[in-house]
């Protein structure tokens, strides 16, 4: 994800194991060279395959924002992974908030409640130039 024009994923980590069956797919997914073609699309990534024998493998990632998220891809399939790298690479590292009150403002909205009897394109209007 992007704040104002600025890719907020910063680092992408990829943990595996080199002879644990929960990490098979995702040493399939590095050695079919899609993790090469995800570091050409984006050159601001900067994307690290780490070995680490013993324990099930993960996708950690680095946000500008100093927030890092971790996801376990422990048995999952070289799509599911994909999916994994995409989420984490839209999003923005923020944590989820829900907003359980309604949004109060100083300033509300001036558009007013759209309907569908609202027609505007079909109504003539005039704009003068002062």
């Amino acid at each position: 994800m992007a704040t104002r024009g600025i890719k907020q994923l910063q680092k992408l980590q990829i943990f595996f194991c080199e002879h644990g069956g929960s990490s098979r797919q995702v040493r399939e997914y590095i050695q079919s060279g899609k993790i090469v073609s995800f570091a050409t699309q984006n050159p601001t990534v900067q994307v690290e395959a780490t070995l680490r024998n013993g324990n099930h493998p993960f996708v950690k990632a680095s946000y500008l924002t100093g927030f890092s998220k971790q996801v376990c891809v422990k048995n999952e399939d070289v799509e599911r992974i994909e999916k994994v790298i995409k989420m984490l690479n839209d999003s923005s590292g923020r944590k989820i908030t829900k907003i359980t009150n309604p949004v109060k403002t100083d300033t509300p909205s001036v558009q007013g409640v759209w309907t569908p009897m609202l027609d505007i394109a079909s109504k003539p209007f005039a704009v003068e130039f002062k």
